[in-house]
């Protein structure tokens, strides 16, 4: 009985999108190991994880030079990516697995930190320069395109000008922050869904303008 059962799934659904080639990257930017699992420049992998987990899928498979994970999302099949490069060569990791799997740049979403915006905060754009953020710097380079989206998870800015700024963005998550920050994670994997579907000014309009 359980396969006339997934047969009905599937009529239900149009189609079994996992035997479809990868339509969609999305890939959160961090540093791989323990010491940087809650540091704030790790709020990338933080919600590819929550992402993975709400999907029920691992993000374990070593390839692209990333842990990667494959997933059907809204009805889009789509790669997770975790870039083990480090932050400064994440471009490295995505655009080979761009290159592999033929996915152009508009739908590679990539998932990073940002200094400007505050915890609990997040901005979603469609392009756009790396502003000062070496991850999307890397990308930009390797696929030689600013073309892709992003959401910028705020992690707050330095407490003085003077505050160096890699101590500060490897500095463990405060307590304090901790709760909006995760909620803003949470929120984030709803954003995905509706770029997923290309609906991005509902996403902006939606969540540029939420604070936990």
């Amino acid at each position: 009985m359980a396969d006339i059962f997934d047969l009905f799934k599937k009529i239900s659904s149009g189609s079994d999108n996992s035997q479809n080639p990868p339509e969609f990257i999305i890939a959160g930017l961090g540093n791989p190991g323990d010491k940087y699992t809650f540091t704030r420049h790790n709020a990338g992998f933080l919600a590819l994880d929550y992402i993975s987990q709400k999907h029920n899928c691992p993000i374990k498979q070593l390839k692209f030079k990333s842990l990667c994970g494959d997933t059907v999302i809204g009805g889009h099949r789509v790669i997770l990516m975790k870039p083990q490069t480090y932050m400064n060569h994440s471009g490295e990791a995505i655009s080979a697995a761009a290159s592999f799997y033929k996915i152009p740049t508009e739908k590679i979403l990539v998932i990073v930190d940002d200094i400007c915006q505050a915890p609990g905060r997040m901005r979603i754009r469609k392009n756009g320069s790396a502003g000062g953020h070496n991850g999307l710097k890397s990308i930009i380079e390797h696929l030689s395109s600013d073309n892709f989206p992003r959401i910028r998870i705020g992690v707050g800015e330095k407490p003085n000008k003077d505050y160096d700024l890699a101590a500060w963005v490897t500095g463990q998550i405060p307590e304090a922050d901790r709760e909006p920050m995760f909620k803003i994670i949470e929120a984030s994997c709803d954003a995905c869904s509706l770029l997923l579907d290309g609906k991005l000014d509902e996403a902006m309009g939606k969540f540029n303008g939420l604070k936990y």
